[in-house]
This record gives C-alpha cells, structure tokens and sequence, in this order.
C-alpha cells in the first residue's frame, strides 16, 4: 500500500467508481471547515477531494503543511499550477489517487469534502485506522451528519460506530446552493473531536461490534431478541440483568455506555467452555 507522503506525481491503482464531487464555491465555509478543524503545531493536514483548491486554499493559510489527496488527473495538474509556489515551498503535496488506497503516518487531522457516496467508508477508514487522525472536519449530506450525532436521541450503527473513536458535531450546515454543481441535499459541516481508541480499553473491537451488529440485525425486533441469534436467551436475559437494560427495548433506545456494558458483562458470561455462549 502506497503511503500518503509522496511527491505530486506520485499515483497508486486506479478504482472504477464514479467520483461523484460536488465543488464547494462557498469560500466562506471553506474558512469554516478549515478553521473548525483548529490544526496544532506539528500536524499535517491530510485534504480528501481537493477539486479546484477552494479548501485548500483556506487549509494553507492556516500555516500547516498540507497533502491534498486528489483522484481525478486533470483536477490534480491544475491544483499543482494553481498552488505551484506552495508545492515548491514544500507546504504542499499533491498526490493523484484514491485516499482509500493510502496509510496515514505522523500526526495529522483530516480536512476534506468527500464524495457522499464513499462517506461511511471514508470515515471508517480514518477512525480505525492504526494511526488515527486526532479530529476530522468534513462535509457531508446534513442527514448523515443529523443521524452521526443523533439529533433524534435515536442511535444507529453509524452514530455508534463514531462515537466510540470521538466525539462528533455538526460545526455548521451548507445549503446546495453552495456547490457546483448543486447537489440535490444539503450539507453539513461535520466535526469529530478527541479521536482515540480509548473506549475499547477493557472491551475488543470485535466484540463490541459482533454484539452491536446483532442488535441492529433487525430493527422491529426487540434488543434481546435479537441478541438470541448470537447467544443463548438465558444468557442473554442474564447479561441485560445485570446491566439493568431492558431485553425489550430496541436498539435504537440504547446508548454508547449501555452497549458497553452489556458487551462487559455478556464476555464475562460466555467462556468457549459453555455451550450457552456459542453462536446459534
């Protein structure tokens, strides 16, 4: 895999889905989205989808180094014309590819205004990687950034799978009216804060989210019941009990520390010497 730092010539295998970018032409959310993102002495900024450089802009004249990761050829050669001066300073690296092909290494934030098709994987990518970005200022479609936080109290494996890496907020929202060309939702700049693995300090990743698949496997079904497709019901009944967590509530209604908790306690139960743990 090749690594983010390289010269802007540098290019790595080509991927066949569309790109799908819609230009923020809005500079002033550009400087929100660059701002909001409060890059520290000694970060990089990692920028996904630069286009025509309206962020990029923003994100050199916060005097950081920035790498601008950009996949279609032609936006690349002109980024590098437009912003030469910054590339031969070395305050700017261009790179043609696809961010998903890349490794992050040293300490960085993320900037960007990815594709909405590719946000989830983007996301995904970043949070779990094995050098994760301390904050990640990105715009995304204003529903995914709604459903990210929770703005209906209602958690979904999305939201779950943020906010156990950081602490997620919309800085502000974008109207179509802002890009070119104009999508057909509305936007949203999107913060996620203190990114670590710290939740996973007692409990693996794979447990938790073997257990938080589970009980979002189907959602008219109850918590509990959903949890029998993974583990015996006495045990689950036992798990919920001792959590003080309703096996009849649905998964939606849980929050971050009830999944945590019900996951400590259902690994304690469960040992590969009982049968009752192993999945049906």
């Amino acid at each position: 895999m090749v690594r983010l730092y390289q010269s802007h010539k540098a290019t790595v295998k080509k991927r066949g889905a569309r790109l799908g970018q819609h230009f923020l032409t809005n500079t002033h959310y550009a400087d929100v989205l660059a701002k909001s993102v409060a890059v520290r002495e000694g970060e990089t900024i990692v920028e996904i989808g630069p286009g025509k450089g309206a962020l990029t802009q923003k994100l050199l004249a916060t005097g950081a180094r920035v790498i601008a990761i950009e996949k279609d050829e032609a936006l690349a050669e002109e980024l590098h014309t437009t912003f030469a001066s910054d590339v031969v300073a070395g305050k700017l690296t261009i790179v043609i590819g696809d961010v998903r092909d890349f490794t992050p290494s040293g300490a960085y934030v993320v900037a960007a205004n990815i594709p909405y098709y590719i946000t989830g994987e983007i996301i995904k990518q970043f949070l779990t990687a094995e050098m994760q970005p301390r904050a990640m200022a990105l715009l995304v479609q204003k529903e995914v950034a709604e459903r990210i936080i929770a703005r209906d109290k209602k958690e979904s494996m999305l939201s779950l799978s943020v906010k156990v890496y950081g602490v997620p907020k919309i800085v502000a929202k974008v109207g179509r009216g802002n890009f070119s060309p104009p999508p057909s939702v509305d936007s949203a700049i999107l913060l996620i804060e203190d990114i670590t693995r710290d939740f996973f300090s007692d409990i693996t990743e794979r447990d938790f989210f073997k257990i938080v698949h589970a009980g979002f496997a189907a959602k008219r079904k109850m918590f509990g019941s959903n949890m029998t497709h993974l583990y015996d019901k006495e045990i689950v009944h036992r798990a919920c009990g001792s959590v003080n967590i309703d096996p009849c509530i649905r998964a939606e209604r849980l929050t971050i520390l009830d999944w945590k908790r019900f996951t400590t306690s259902i690994t304690c139960l469960c040992r590969p010497s009982s049968s009752q743990c192993q999945p049906t």
